[in-house]
């Protein structure tokens, strides 16, 4: 069996770096151990060995179509629900009242990352579900969740969040689906959604769609939308399902991700769609955006789990590869010398440790983003609760970005390892390549959250949620100076983080003075800038953590294993921070060449 993720590593950062087993003294975990929680890892692990990633390139090749008001997709979407739901996969983190395990998001987390890994074309489907069976459980009434959740979790029915249509894109505020209230307790929904992922498929007896619409007289806007359970087929007393009206469109054809089905649904074209509302009227958005930073996290969690896949792909052939020679002390080359590995030129080691450093780091910032979460969710007093929020908030846009835009640079530089073979189709890193590029722009671009960061985050109380996300990167530089050999990364991560400063007091005048569009036009750049410093963190405490284990008797890995995570913190200190000057040049740059001008020039 390839590799496709290191359980090593994962269980490293569940246990070493982010302390799993502290959260398991909280009373919602007390159920949970070491031993059980490991036994769900590994029968995720042996699930993705057998069920997914066999069936990764296949998925490619033989995509997800639509035919006859239908879309069919790979059989193993029926294996990934029924088998994923008895395993677990869907409902793993929901209360037991609910019919979950009650397990922290934070191994949930590590289990979805393995599945992630395996088959980045199949989980979505469960996690859509997980996603939409979690919004009626917090917000719907009883009645709604008997109907509906049950089915959801075992994954009989699948799941979808329906919020995009066609003349609105990423602009809510601007949704036109219509809701309108009878006399019968529902409401009858007409209008489109587009990009809907999951949206259908064969092998769901129905699938339970959670529809934005505007109910008739709301106000404009935002503020105007309501959220509305509108199944494909509505439940009858009698236990049957009869059409509701919800008719499939289309199917995109993608570059990538092609397993994963993305429809176009029409609601209402007979007038007989029923809706149900999710809480109150005009809430929509506020309920569907408190889902939102578990998404974030999934879509960072999927695009950092495919450049691993890429990673050891790519390492697997680096390995395998005999090309050239090393260059001997005169700077020539023997040709009676046998060839030598790729692995051992320096130009390819630099590609994977770019790889090993984007994956790494990415993961565990996705697993603290996981940890923030479970810890604001048990926390034991409004203080401890708001500290987490704020910092969860704080590295979301992150989180979900970075993973998407530096995973698809280390999967790019995966396919160079392999020269021109990784151009070719015989090679599954062109595979991983075309199926990570959708991660910029799944949950909201990267424009829309850099604008987040820059725009919403960065300003949050004041900068208080900045200084509360100082403050845990400032713990890390001093615990880490307990090593004289990590010393100097400290103090450069220290003096990074004070660039941030500089950089908001030439760019913060102009949003004081109301000019946001200034201030946030460089909000992209903001992002790289900021990703690199989080980052960097990461692999400071990586480092750190790799420091106290490395030549103990009774460390639970090789001294090879913790030298490696050290040696690629120092790729990562060396090679990818000192990008963040480049960033602070611009950002503190009194151009304006982006915004529009009176004159168009771009043309």
């Amino acid at each position: 069996m390839k590799k496709y993720v290191d359980m090593d590593t994962l269980k490293f950062m569940l246990y070493d770096v982010h302390q799993l087993e502290e959260l398991l003294e909280r009373d919602r975990f007390e159920d949970h151990d070491k031993e059980s929680l490991d036994l769900f890892l590994e029968s995720t692990k042996d699930f993705g060995d057998k069920e997914l990633f066999p069936f990764v390139k296949e998925m490619d090749e033989k995509p997800a179509y639509y035919k006859d008001g239908k879309v069919y997709v790979h059989d193993q979407v029926k294996t990934m629900m029924y088998k994923g739901g008895d395993l677990g996969i869907i409902s793993a983190s929901f209360n037991y009242e609910d019919g979950g395990m009650q397990i922290p998001f934070l191994a949930h987390t590590a289990a979805t990352y393995i599945l992630d890994a395996a088959n980045n074309h199949l989980p979505g489907y469960a996690g859509l579900t997980q996603g939409a069976a979690e919004l009626i459980i917090h917000f719907a009434n009883k009645e709604l969740n008997q109907t509906y959740v049950p089915n959801m979790l075992s994954g009989k029915w699948g799941g979808t969040m329906c919020l995009t249509e066609p003349q609105a894109g990423s602009s809510l505020s601007d949704i036109v689906t219509k809701a309108k209230p009878t006399s019968e307790g529902y409401y009858k929904i007409t209008g489109q959604k587009i990009f809907i992922s999951g949206g259908d498929n064969q092998f769901a007896d129905n699938i339970v769609h959670l529809v934005l619409a505007r109910v008739e007289g709301a106000p404009s806007g935002t503020k105007g939308i309501s959220l509305f359970i509108v199944p494909k087929n509505r439940p009858n007393d009698s236990g049957s399902l009869t059409p509701n009206d919800v008719t499939t469109v289309a199917d995109f054809q993608k570059m990538g991700q092609k397993g994963y089905c993305t429809t176009h649904l029409g609601f209402g074209d007979k007038d007989d769609c029923r809706g149900w509302l999710v809480g109150n009227e005009t809430q929509g958005l506020n309920y569907m955006f408190l889902m939102m930073n578990a998404a974030r996290i999934g879509v960072g969690r999927a695009a950092s789990a495919i450049a691993s896949a890429g990673y050891y792909a790519s390492l697997q052939y680096a390995n395998e590869r005999p090309q050239g020679r090393k260059l001997s002390s005169d700077g020539k080359k023997n040709p009676n010398e046998s060839q030598s590995l790729i692995i051992e030129h320096p130009d390819v080691r630099r590609m994977l440790l770019l790889q090993k450093a984007v994956v790494e780091g990415s993961m565990s910032l996705i697993l603290r983003a996981a940890k923030y979460y479970d810890i604001e969710v048990t926390a034991t007093s409004e203080e401890e609760k708001n500290k987490y929020n704020t910092l969860l908030e704080m590295i979301i846009p992150v989180v979900k970005t970075y993973p998407s835009e530096a995973g698809s640079y280390a999967v790019n530089n995966g396919l160079q390892v392999l020269g021109g073979y990784g151009f070719c189709s015989d090679f599954i890193l062109q595979q991983y390549y075309r199926d990570i590029r959708i991660s910029a722009i799944y949950e909201g671009t990267t424009g829309i959250q850099s604008q987040d960061l820059l725009g919403r985050k960065i300003t949050m109380g004041n900068g208080s949620g900045l200084a509360f996300l100082s403050a845990e990167i400032l713990q890390t530089i001093e615990a880490s100076k307990e090593h004289k050999s990590l010393i100097p990364f400290a103090e450069e991560l220290a003096e990074k983080l004070k660039l941030t400063q500089k950089i908001l007091e030439k760019l913060m005048p102009h949003a004081l003075s109301g000019d946001y569009e200034r201030y946030l036009a460089d909000a992209s750049i903001f992002m790289e800038f900021f990703s690199l410093i989080l980052i960097g963190w990461t692999w400071l405490e990586i480092a750190t953590e790799a420091e106290e284990n490395l030549n103990k008797t009774d460390s639970p890995y090789s001294d090879e294993f913790y030298i490696g995570k050290i040696e690629t913190m120092k790729y990562f200190f060396g090679y990818e921070l000192p990008k963040t000057l480049g960033h602070a040049s611009i950002l503190m740059n009194d151009s304006t060449v982006t915004i529009k001008k009176e004159k168009e020039y771009i043309n």
